[in-house]
């Protein structure tokens, strides 16, 4: 398996991407976060998901 295709926790992925956990529990209770993996009771976020999520949201100056 390549670091790319490495599940990260929500500790991961704040400790990673500077995502807090707290922002990822709620996005998943609202439906507005990152795609995530659900195994059991497992919730677990593919890298590239990740900056795939962040790169969607990037703003250009002049947009807002």
């Amino acid at each position: 398996m390549s670091n790319v295709d490495r599940l990260l926790n929500r500790a991961e992925v704040e400790e990673r991407f500077g995502i807090p956990k707290r922002f990822l529990e709620m996005a998943v209770m609202r439906g507005d976060g990152p795609p995530f993996i659900k195994i059991g009771r497992l919730v677990r976020y593919r890298i590239n998901d990740i900056e795939t999520w962040i790169t969607a949201r990037r703003i250009e100056p002049g947009q807002i």
